[in-house]
This record gives C-alpha cells, sequence and structure tokens, in this order.
C-alpha cells in the first residue's frame, strides 16, 4: 500500500472523529460509504448509511459534548486503521468515559467497515449513574 493510501485512510478516521467531537452527524456520515457496515461489537451490526445514523443519533442524541481522544493510531498492512481512544460523552453535566479499541476498512477515502471493542457494562453503568 503506498504512502499516500495509508495517510488518506488515516485521515479519513481522523476526520470521523473531529465530526464526533462536534457532534456533526452528517459530517460523520460523510466519512462512511453508503453501505458501510458498523459493529459496535457487544450489539449486532447495522449496515447502510440510515442504519447506522439511527445508531448513531440514538448514542450523540443525548450528549451535550464528546471528546473523543486518539490514544494510539497504527495502520495495517493492508491498510486497516486501528484506534485506540477513550471516548468521552457528556450526559447531563457527566462524563461518560469508554476505552475503545477500533478497526476501520477504508477505500477510496470513505470507510467502509468499522469495528469497535469496548466493555458495555462499563458504558451502562456510567450511563445509569448519569441518570440519577
Amino acid at each position: 500500500m503506498s504512502e499516500v493510501a495509508v495517510a488518506d485512510n488515516q485521515q479519513a478516521v481522523l476526520d470521523l472523529v473531529s465530526a464526533f467531537n462536534r457532534i456533526d452527524v452528517d459530517g460523520v456520515m460523510r466519512c462512511l460509504h453508503p453501505e458501510a457496515v458498523y459493529h459496535n461489537m457487544p450489539v449486532d451490526p447495522v449496515s447502510g448509511e440510515r442504519s447506522i445514523r439511527a445508531v448513531i443519533e440514538s448514542f450523540t442524541s443525548a450528549a451535550s459534548e464528546i471528546n473523543w481522544e486518539m490514544v494510539n493510531v497504527s495502520i495495517t498492512a493492508e491498510g486497516h486503521v486501528m484506534t485506540e481512544r477513550l471516548d468521552r460523552f457528556k450526559i447531563n453535566n457527566r462524563w461518560i468515559t469508554l476505552p475503545v479499541m477500533g478497526i476501520f476498512e477504508v477505500t477510496d477515502g470513505l470507510i467502509t467497515c468499522w469495528r469497535d471493542y469496548f466493555d458495555m457494562e462499563q458504558f451502562q453503568s456510567q450511563l445509569k449513574a448519569t441518570q440519577s
């Protein structure tokens, strides 16, 4: 894979993270191929623009702020982008912080497959605390 393609793949993921940090769902969707697959590993995968948008809106709509911090980024020999992140969501003036490992497959500058690995129980327990 050429250095340009590697840089383009990484930039696609950085653009996605930047859009999340702005809570810009349209910006997030522009980073994804219309028929992309998005899989939060604790739940079933979704595919296609409408389904992915619904999932993204479900967890961004409650947040007044989002801050995804990139801890590490690497590129595989195949050009997949691997991220170690701290995904933070401010809900009801309380921050939820979730360690996440993400794998992104990118083709022609668009994310075609996105898999995130995290502990759903950790997320749910913090979410519950924002409700009190």
